[in-house]
């Protein structure tokens, strides 16, 4: 089953539990699916449900945190409780070994060597790291490794 068909499904079964906060968030991370293929004239596969995922989880992250500073206790628990919801639909994060590792096989094939290359770099640790982990992570790791 495609990650677009379990969301689907999770919204019906959320609904029929009565569980107002993931019916509410998955019904969101529908609604920007539909917003792509409305926009794009296209189908999207699961790697474009994940990257719809992250930037999901990117925004919740930035609001938790100005609720957090504004002292809203209240709001920054309702986004803990959609950021749950969120991972549990996205893979397993990379360890920092494990990214490290991945990064020096995409160094090593692209021919990298200095910051210089660092554009070449990012975008093929993109596309072999996926949503595992998130591009500041990715960025930070490959500057170390350049530098």
């Amino acid at each position: 089953m495609s990650l677009k068909e379990q969301i689907k499904n999770d919204i019906k079964e959320a609904m029929r539990a009565k569980e107002i906060v993931k019916r509410d968030t998955l019904r969101n991370i529908q609604a920007s699916i539909k917003q792509i293929e409305v926009d794009e004239r296209r189908d999207v596969n699961d790697a474009d449900v994940e990257a719809i995922l992250m930037k999901y989880m990117k925004q919740r992250e930035d609001a938790k945190a100005q609720f957090t500073e504004a002292g809203r206790d209240d709001l920054v628990e309702k986004e803990d409780a959609e950021m749950a919801i969120v991972k549990s639909y996205l893979p397993e994060p990379m360890d920092d070994a494990e990214l490290e590792s991945v990064l020096k096989e995409v160094i090593a094939s692209v021919g990298a060597e200095s910051m210089k290359d660092m554009g070449k770099v990012m975008g093929s640790a993109k596309a072999a790291i996926g949503s595992r982990a998130d591009g500041g992570r990715i960025n930070q790791m490959v500057k170390k490794l350049l530098s």
